[in-house]
């Protein structure tokens, strides 16, 4: 992956909006930081081995079997994120049958803090991708130029796919945000044979007015590697694209999930790009620059370093980044 050359913009330094909020997001990020250096100091693992399966609200579909060969997927070609080929290569989950154009809708709104609020969750592509290479390589309008449809994602070496990785950290922060009250939405359930295109999805966000949405991702970066970092919208206005309104909220909440996933998890921020903050710009993403409402890309590991591998085949450690993820949006939507 490269984070070079002129789409990619540099982690801006840290300038917080005056007041209340600057309070709160101060000690949010830096303390959280400074609780997994302390962590990491006293030799915390990632994983402590609970079982997902116990958390409050988890459903059975949140439940992934342990990753084997016959995970096969393709050995790379992750999201929009990376920028890497797409790979045609088969993976063992499979696409539906039938297409659906309507987003993964959650049960009614119960009670909770979160009543009355809409969470859009984004599970990056579609375990059905590579099976449509044609239309996933079709490009489509993100405002600043254009962009293939989709991609199909990487995967770990072991086969474990990030099509899976993702469509099974969203599972589990439904059932969280939905306990809270939360109205939530999937843009995919592997309910349709591909897709939908990274303009559809932030359609998906805008036609629901969702209070917040998150695309759940992992990255296919090299050995070595490690750690999460979040993607935050740059300012864009060009043809269909206007992000000016929702950079500073994105940003808002971008914060506090990567707060929140330090606490969750134990896993420090990336070493390899933001610059330790575990916060990364980028205007080349249509997901983010078509997106009218307060959105973000978290990258929750690098499924190419094993040591993240392992971290991300976990569904144990898995349940913790849906729990820190969550966080962060209940944490932003509370105000």
């Amino acid at each position: 992956m490269s984070y070079t050359g002129p789409d990619f913009d540099p982690p801006p330094s840290r300038r917080f909006r005056r007041g209340p909020l600057t309070v709160a997001l101060a000690a949010l990020v830096p303390g959280a930081l400074l609780g997994w250096a302390v962590y990491a100091a006293v030799g915390g693992s990632g994983d402590d081995g609970g079982d997902a399966s116990t958390s409050a609200g988890a459903s059975a579909s949140a439940s992934s079997p342990a990753p084997s060969s016959a995970d096969a997927s393709p050995p790379d070609g992750p999201d929009e994120s990376d920028g890497k080929k797409p790979s045609t290569s088969p993976d063992s989950a499979s696409g539906s049958a039938s297409a659906s154009s309507s987003p993964s809708a959650s049960a009614p709104a119960g009670t909770g803090p979160l009543k009355g609020k809409v969470v859009v969750i984004d599970p990056g592509h579609n375990p059905g991708n590579f099976r449509h290479t044609a239309e996933i390589n079709r490009r489509v309008d993100i405002g600043t130029n254009s962009k293939e449809c989709d991609t199909t994602g990487t995967s770990t070496n072991d086969g474990f796919s990030e099509a899976k990785f993702t469509l099974d950290v969203a599972h589990r922060m439904r059932a969280l945000l939905e306990a809270q009250g939360a109205t939530v939405k999937l843009t995919q359930d592997d309910d349709r044979p591909f897709g939908p295109c990274i303009d559809e999805r932030a359609r998906i966000g805008n036609k629901a007015k969702a209070d917040a949405v998150v695309s759940i991702h992992a990255d296919g970066s090299g050995t070595g590697n490690r750690g999460f970092h979040v993607i935050l919208p740059g300012p864009v206005n060009s043809g269909a694209a206007d992000t000016r309104a929702i950079v500073e909220p994105s940003r808002e909440l971008g914060e506090r999930i990567a707060g929140n996933f330090v606490r969750a998890t134990g896993n420090g921020p990336s070493n390899y790009v933001g610059g330790g903050t575990g916060l990364v710009t980028r205007k080349d993403l249509g997901g983010l620059n078509l997106s009218t409402v307060p959105k973000v890309f978290i990258e929750c590991g690098n499924m190419r370093d094993s040591k993240d591998a392992a971290l991300l085949t976990s569904g144990a450690w898995r349940q913790k980044a849906a729990r820190g993820i969550s966080e962060g949006i209940a944490s932003f939507l509370r105000g």
